[in-house]
């Protein structure tokens, strides 16, 4: 089965759509990834304001290639690269890992 990483993303008040603008500006970069999967950026509605990045991979392996890459060493040195007196988008960041045991897709058709 899937390795899933989420990222909990703490995320100062009023910088939501800044975080969301920088991840839609690197929409795809994960994709060509050996053994990647899916991504969703999960925006909180209540109970929270941390916002979760899911992702989910072919294993946990492959996950931390990922994380070792070059790819994503520049992208999110990237993201941490901003305008002088310009607020991070998130303040801290932290990882949950899950290993899928059950799934469902939903009704086909």
């Amino acid at each position: 089965m899937s390795f899933v990483a989420v990222n909990v993303l703490t995320v100062p008040d009023g910088a939501g759509a800044t975080l969301e603008e920088r991840f839609a500006a690197r929409q795809g970069a994960v994709d060509s990834a050996p053994g990647f999967e899916h991504f969703e950026l999960l925006r909180p509605l209540e109970g929270t304001s941390d916002y979760l990045v899911y992702t989910r991979w072919r294993s946990e392996e492959d996950f931390v290639a990922w994380r070792s890459s070059q790819s994503f060493g520049a992208g999110h040195a990237q993201a941490s690269a901003r305008p002088e007196g310009e607020r991070p988008a998130a303040s801290g960041s932290t990882i949950w890992a899950f290993e899928v045991v059950q799934s469902s897709d939903g009704a086909s058709g």
